[in-house]
């Protein structure tokens, strides 16, 4: 399956979580840039809030693309005990990877999120997605970096997925919905005719309309429920 683009990835992979529509208990999370169309269209069809997730990967010093932690979204450190320990990083070491990133991840926030507060995750379910799974490595640490806010429940949710990252991620969540699973996988921008990249623009508008459709929604379900 391709699709057009990240909004029509979106709309398909709502139709596989229509068991979550109007519920109370539901947040859909996205992680930015790329997961936020599909999240938002996403969070349009079950009626749930959106709101972002960010995760910085703590790169090992002159190996950055090996990962020795993460930091995310709420302040939450994930230190990879393994490698620091096999690579004898030191903590001072540690300490300055961490503060760069976290640097980064406060600019970003500011960025996406403006003066809007940090979603309360605690006893949740939430729905984590992103446009697609490679190698998974960016979403393991979102989801251990949200594991330590105690959400009742982590659904991880993308359009398309190597099938290998897939089948892995069943162990590790609650659940996971792959809509599709390709094979040969080759990469996921080769699974949507439009990849192009999403701007801080795009994410700062997505996340606006979504906070104007759930307000929206909130009073119908007040007056509603006054009626």
């Amino acid at each position: 399956m391709i699709y057009r683009d990240r909004i029509d990835g979106g709309k398909q992979l709502a139709a596989r979580l229509a068991d979550y529509a109007d519920r109370d208990d539901v947040l859909v999370l996205a992680l930015p840039r790329g997961g936020v169309p599909v999240a938002y269209e996403v969070a349009k069809a079950l009626r749930a809030p959106l709101d972002i997730f960010l995760v910085r990967k703590l790169g090992v010093p002159g190996h950055e693309e090996l990962a020795m932690g993460a930091i995310s979204t709420g302040g939450v450190r994930v230190i990879n005990a393994d490698v620091v320990d096999y690579l004898r990083i030191p903590a001072r070491v540690v300490d300055a990877v961490v503060d760069t990133e976290l640097r980064e991840l406060e600019r970003r926030e500011r960025l996406y999120r403006g003066a809007r507060a940090e979603p309360d995750v605690s006893r949740k379910t939430i729905i984590l997605v992103d446009d697609g799974l490679a190698t998974g490595s960016t979403m393991r640490a979102a989801v251990e970096a949200l594991r330590q806010q105690n959400p009742a429940r982590i659904v991880v949710a993308v359009p398309v997925s190597a099938p290998q990252t897939c089948d892995e991620y069943r162990m590790g969540v609650d659940e996971i919905i792959c809509a599709s699973t390709p094979e040969p996988f080759m990469g996921v921008g080769q699974w949507y005719r439009d990849f192009s990249q999403t701007t801080d623009e795009e994410v700062r508008e997505l996340l606006a309309r979504a906070d104007t459709a759930q307000a929206s929604e909130t009073e119908s379900r007040e007056l509603a429920h006054m009626g």
